[in-house]
């Protein structure tokens, strides 16, 4: 049985890993030979182990990469194996020990003391100073939300409060009574919001606003689709209120009213003629509402994140229609909701001036500013064709295309970019980051496989790469797009965090910075870079191997400077001090202390294993930049991400 080879590493809390490794003792076959690599100053100390034992540790190596999910070749396990062999100095079939370290000098007792430190402690959650501090720091970090959502909620309850206590001055108050109030009340607050609700998804215009620093500082633009939905469910709150408060209380109160009063206040409203309870419901007005509330439910239904998420189970005739299909072609319904609006409120029962009927004047401007906006890109994207120069395949199903870059196409480093591929859907439109820097001469995205259209353009390219075809599909693009990223250019410090293949704005964002520093050109950002650290997470090795080669490239560029400091975290290993994790973090570390070069992602930059400790990250940023201001970026499963500062 071969000997476990444990590495004592620097980087780690070193009483944690004596702790690990005497539990392994403990646990290995006695009389087995044992590796301990201890750092002592620039070296390492070793204890004994045989040479025999050469073929055993390889199959070990590759054993441990399989168990923690790392792809592994023959010839890197054989010359891991070499390399600790050639570490340890092996002789005439024993290493020669230098370390006079004696393991039957630990004893249970020691072992006791030796507990990792919990650092930081925990904040008291019950003091009312600390309870305070984190209402400042959350208004701090999200007053630019809040004050947005207080606008809007003070402005749908002025409207609610107004049309409230105007209807209650009506005759047909006395017939409907508060029933007409709230019901009315939520209509005004409905008008509001289907006109605002088409805002924060004119691209363009969102895009051209945030060139404005004043507007940009008080404007929360990376949270327009959450504003969106916010809206779309005040729109849910207000016809739940006013369609069912009409078919509950309204109509049955007119149907069944007394017919004195009802001839004494509405009467004329309903050409002198009392409605029963169906009449109302088949009317222009009922009719219209009710097809109104049913295309809605199926465009909010369709626009969920279960029916967009989960198509792969249904059957394969269902499932075109299903996913991101769904979701696009059930939101054009709108158009036919729009257009039922306006004849919804110009056959109102109550209101015969034209000037009660002021649906059109909410809506109109934002239709119009909504319709504009949809004819710029279509001319746009007819104009920027992507010629595909060079398409890559990598594990994981990706596809790294790089394409010429339009006459007149500028951008900042962090937006993105809609894609369009006619030979898949002439329909679909789907967002990208772009992986290019601005001075770059071409554009490149990165495009994962993860829904039905990605899978279909994966198939695509994937056969007409397997083909050797020059002709590659054609893509269109449209953009580019604002994003949660370019905000960089704001701070002093950046904090960038990315979450697997989330991770792609900031490659372009990392990029400029380093071209910037190379040509001396960081001055002219808004406030000088001085730092930028970038955090890397991802479940598989795989995301690594994607950007290699743009991020060897960063190192380089940035290798004098020091501005740039980057981390990766690979999750599917075993944390560090798991005796599952050892041996191959042993040859990881052994590696990148010989040649500087990381086993795991193939760069400069050392892999770490589990997640980062964010605490401790923050904690000693904090400390680090004391009276300076720190960006944090955060891209995660919203792909327009997230700015903490």
């Amino acid at each position: 049985m071969s000997a476990p080879v444990f590495l004592l590493q620097r980087r780690m809390d070193l009483q944690f890993q004596w702790k690990s490794l005497f539990q392994s003792i403990r646990l290995s076959t006695p009389g087995d030979p044992l590796v301990v690599l201890l750092p002592m100053g620039s070296k390492y100390h070793w204890i004994i182990v045989k040479e025999a034992q050469v073929e055993e540790s390889l199959r070990r190596i590759s054993s441990s990469a399989c168990l923690n999910k790392l792809t592994l070749s023959q010839d890197e396990a054989t010359e891991y194996t070499h390399l600790i062999l050639e570490e340890l100095q092996i002789g005439q079939g024993l290493v020669k020990t230098n370390s006079s370290l004696q393991l039957s000098g630990i004893t249970k007792g020691q072992l006791k003391d030796l507990q990792p430190t919990c650092w930081p402690a925990p904040m008291p959650t019950k003091n009312i100073q600390c309870l305070m501090l984190a209402a400042i720091v959350f208004f701090h970090a999200h007053w630019r939300r809040i004050w947005v959502v207080v606008l809007w909620l003070a402005a749908c309850a002025a409207l609610f409060t107004w049309k409230f206590m105007q209807y209650r001055q009506w005759l047909a108050f006395e017939v409907m009574g508060y029933c007409l109030s709230t019901a009315k009340g939520a209509t005004e607050t409905l008008k509001l919001n289907m006109a605002i609700v088409l805002l924060p998804i004119c691209r363009n215009i969102i895009t051209w606003l945030r060139r404005s620093r004043i507007i940009n500082y008080f404007v929360p633009f990376n949270d327009t689709i959450n504003f969106h939905k916010l809206v779309a469910a005040g729109i849910v709150i207000g016809i739940i209120l006013h369609g069912g408060i009409h078919l509950s209380c309204d109509f049955p109160r007119i149907a069944m009213a007394d017919k004195i009063i009802f001839g004494r206040t509405i009467a004329n409203d309903f050409g002198n003629h009392q409605p029963s309870y169906l009449e109302i419901v088949a009317s222009t007005e009922g009719t219209t509402g009710i097809a109104m509330v049913v295309l809605m439910l199926i465009a909010f239904l369709l626009a969920s994140r279960p029916s967009r998420r989960n198509p792969g189970s249904l059957p394969p005739l269902v499932r075109r229609f299903a996913g991101f299909n769904a979701f696009w072609y059930s939101h054009h319904v709108f158009i036919a909701v729009y257009v039922l609006l306006i004849v919804h409120s110009m056959f109102l029962f109550l209101a015969k001036d034209v000037t009660e009927k002021t649906t059109w004047m909410y809506v109109a401007i934002p239709v119009l500013v909504y319709l504009g906006e949809r004819m710029f890109r279509i001319i746009r994207s007819m104009v920027y064709d992507g010629k595909i120069l060079d398409a890559t395949t990598y594990p994981g199903k990706i596809h790294a295309l790089k394409m010429t870059k339009p006459t007149g196409f500028q951008y900042q480093s962090g937006m993105y970019v809609f894609v369009q591929c006619s030979q898949v859907s002439k329909f679909e439109w789907h967002p990208f980051s772009l992986t290019s820097s601005p001075g770059d001469d071409h554009l490149s995205i990165h495009l994962r496989s993860l829904g039905d259209w990605s899978d279909h353009v994966y198939d695509v390219f994937h056969e007409a790469l397997l083909s050797s075809s020059s002709n590659l599909p054609k893509i269109s693009i449209d953009g580019p797009y604002c994003a949660a990223s370019q905000d960089h250019s704001k701070y002093e410090n950046i904090l960038l965090i990315g979450l697997g293949i989330r991770a792609t704005p900031f490659i372009s964002v990392l990029k400029d910075i380093a071209n910037d520093l190379h040509k001396g050109n960081n001055s002219n950002r808004a406030n000088g870079l001085r730092k930028a650290y970038f955090y890397w997470v991802t479940r598989e090795q795989g995301p690594f191997e994607w950007f290699r080669d743009k991020m060897k490239e960063v190192s380089a560029l940035d290798s004098r400077q020091g501005v740039i400091e980057m981390y990766n975290y690979l999750t599917s290993v075993y944390q560090e001090g798991d005796k599952r994790s050892m041996l191959i973090g042993a040859v990881q570390a052994l590696h990148f202390a010989r040649h500087g070069n990381d086993i795991i992602s193939k760069t400069l930059v050392l892999t770490q294993f589990s997640r980062p400790n964010w605490p401790r990250v923050f904690h000693g940023l904090a400390r680090k930049h004391v009276g300076e201001r720190i960006g944090q970026i955060i891209w995660e499963d919203s792909w327009k991400g997230s700015v903490i500062k």
